[in-house]
């Protein structure tokens, strides 16, 4: 007879005891679970411009200068938007369709990936990404010499 296994849950941490030398990877994983929260917002885009090249796009809409900051740390990209207090304006309104409220948004980068610039336009904010590997790390060719 034959017992089928299904697997439930990715239990990293038994795996972990198995594994030499990939401290990094399970750490990374184990912070990448940590970190997802169950929200969308704000919604994003990556886009794959080249084979190098990137741009994550995000809907940053009502957002003004000053109001997102860019930083990088460890190969986590966080952005963040924080609008200013809108606090002593009278405002009615009848329907309320566009999001007011801050956000915290991650992305973890690869090795070798920069950022190389970042703008907004029509309330998207474009962050370009390019992954520059040092040439020695390049992979190289070696030439074959035949002798006959």
């Amino acid at each position: 007879m034959t017992r089928e296994l299904t697997l439930r849950s990715l239990d990293i941490p038994s795996i972990h005891k198995f594994a030499v030398g990939f401290d990094n990877i399970f750490d990374e994983m184990l912070r990448i679970n940590a970190q997802q929260s169950n929200t969308n917002y704000p919604p994003y885009n990556i886009v794959k411009r080249s084979e190098d090249i990137f741009v994550i796009e995000l809907a940053v809409a009502g957002f003004n200068e000053g109001d997102i900051k860019i930083t990088i740390e460890k190969n986590v990209l966080t952005i963040t938007g924080e609008q200013a207090s809108t606090e002593g304006e009278e405002l009615e309104y009848v329907h309320r369709g566009i999001s007011a409220r801050n956000f915290t948004r991650t992305f973890t980068l690869a090795e070798h990936v920069e950022v190389v610039g970042a703008s907004a336009e029509n309330g998207i904010l474009s962050i370009e990404l390019e992954r520059q590997v040092p040439e020695e790390q390049k992979p190289k060719t070696v030439a074959i010499t035949y002798n006959k």
